[in-house]
């Protein structure tokens, strides 16, 4: 299992693989014999590999819901829920925005100055971003549009929703974490019955 260590190492931390954030892990993870290895080895600890519905990204889950692990899930899925909200309402404001038919997914790409552009000109649009910006997930606490955006783009950055390329150039990639995200919010929204489509198009948007 050496050759899979610095893999399951990152899987173990949390970590969300995907082609867009590691193309080579991603293609390992593909594999049936390497998931049977990898299953092999996490099932003393109680986890194995899973995948979303598109197996478009890769992450661990419970192999058994024991009362810790249900425990962790729990806590796991209220951090989830809080955060769905914010995150719903970024991504319908990506896809009016850019003028999309359609939910972001894992190899979008968005141009950090086009939609700040495409954001001032439209008053409403600024109003809700300035709303978005100001919640805590985002937590922002200036004023300026295109500080807010930054910071928008940033946060989800650090969680791991959307990759930078280069640090120098102002674009981002949308990583499989997205799509996973949106297949718990159907999720929630079919099995839990929670308030997530409360608009048609947030209901069309999931």
């Amino acid at each position: 299992m050496l050759q899979h260590g610095p893999l399951l190492e990152r899987l173990l931390a949390g970590d969300f693989i995907c082609q867009v954030t590691d193309e080579d892990a991603f293609r390992r993870l593909s594999n049936e014999q390497t998931q049977q290895e990898i299953n092999h080895y996490l099932r003393p600890l109680n986890r194995r590999l899973v995948a979303n519905d598109d197996s478009s990204v890769f992450f661990l889950g419970f192999h058994e819901l024991t009362k810790e692990a249900r425990e962790q899930l729990s806590s796991q899925f209220a951090l989830t829920v809080q955060s769905l909200l914010p995150l719903l309402e970024w991504l319908q404001l990506v896809q009016e925005t850019m003028g999309r038919d359609s939910a972001l997914t894992a190899g979008d790409t968005i141009k950090l100055q086009e939609f700040i552009l495409r954001t001032e000109d439209n008053q409403s649009l600024r109003q809700r971003l300035n709303q978005l910006a100001s919640d805590r997930f985002f937590n922002s606490q200036s004023e300026q549009l295109d500080n807010q955006i930054k910071l928008i783009f940033r946060r989800l950055k650090e969680h791991g929703y959307l990759l930078q390329p280069h640090h120098d150039r102002q674009y981002y990639i949308v990583t499989g974490k997205i799509d996973y995200l949106i297949d718990v919010i159907r999720f929630i929204r079919d099995e839990e019955h929670l308030p997530v489509d409360d608009t048609p198009t947030q209901e069309a948007l999931i």
